[in-house]
């Protein structure tokens, strides 16, 4: 099985990247990431999938929808924002069985998950956004929880940003969501869709920016991934422990994620991995990294 793609190796019907279940071996989740010119939207038709839709960069952007059994579409208006490493945003959630338009400028991104419930439209402003930040010392990270079962109303779709800015680790201590054991773990496939910049501040730019993705076996089915990752690339985790995700020196790093599962409940339970649960502890005893949030002008 393939689990990580390059960027552009997933372009496919006007989109620059779309993960679905044509990808051997996922089933729940999907992504989308468009580019949109004027004149040009970007348009999906009704489905058994639900959505949450906002920019990556952009001057703002149009949703047009229209839900099932409506005749006339409805129209939402979102905020964008210059980078992804800039601010927050605004978030549109769609549920199963809408037809959407997308129009503006920049570029979009779509979390999907398969789902048999309809939920309500919500929006989500950018202000909205709880924004953390998660771990101490080098494993400080930012987390955006637009999406997250507390944030926002879904059937199945767990969806969040995180940045990690340069030198520092994310998804630390490596930690799986594979197996269903109620209230403990939840069993999840999880994307991640990167994007990278030379550091913040930096006065030696790195001309690649990048990042790392590690993910090892947690049981009997096999799956290893050790491999740098740059913007546009999208890296699939089926199962396993995974982490950690490290901005290389010289380099930002953020991240997309996208979580859904077959579990009766929408919830976000992990489990460590043993050999690595001491890292939390560690924290107690560190400040955060001072240079987060990145939304906080420093």
């Amino acid at each position: 099985m393939k689990w990580v793609f390059r960027a552009g190796e997933l372009a496919k019907s006007g989109w620059d990247v779309v993960v679905d279940e044509s990808i051997a071996g996922w089933k729940h989740t999907g992504l989308r990431i468009g580019s949109l010119t004027a004149g040009s939207p970007l348009t999906i038709g009704a489905d058994g999938k639900e959505r949450v839709i906002f920019a990556l960069e952009s001057t703002g952007l149009t949703v047009a929808y229209r839900l099932a059994g409506q005749v006339e579409s409805q129209e939402v208006q979102l905020a964008g924002r210059s980078s992804v490493f800039e601010s927050t945003t605004d978030h549109l959630y769609l549920p199963i069985e809408t037809d959407i338009s997308i129009s503006g400028d920049g570029r979009v991104a779509l979390g999907e998950a398969l789902a048999t419930e309809f939920k309500a439209v919500s929006v989500i402003k950018a202000a909205e956004v709880e924004v953390f930040v998660r771990g101490a010392g080098r494993e400080s990270r930012q987390v955006n929880n637009f999406g997250v079962p507390d944030a926002l109303v879904a059937s199945r779709l767990i969806v969040c940003e995180v940045i990690v800015p340069s030198g520092n680790w994310s998804g630390i201590p490596p930690h799986k969501h594979d197996t269903y054991i109620e209230g403990v773990e939840s069993n999840l496939e999880e994307i991640y869709y990167f994007e990278a910049q030379a550091a913040r501040g930096s006065t030696a730019l790195t001309a690649d920016p990048s990042g790392l993705l590690n993910v090892y076996a947690s049981d009997e089915r096999p799956i290893q991934v050790t491999t740098l990752v740059r913007s546009g690339d999208v890296g699939l985790v089926p199962y396993g422990w995974h982490g950690p995700v490290a901005a290389t020196p010289g380099s930002d790093l953020y991240f997309f994620n996208v979580m859904a599962g077959p579990d009766p409940d929408r919830s976000w339970n992990v489990t460590d991995d043993p050999n690595y649960a001491w890292i939390r502890e560690s924290w107690h005893h560190q400040d955060a990294d001072p240079r987060l949030p990145f939304n906080e002008r420093k």
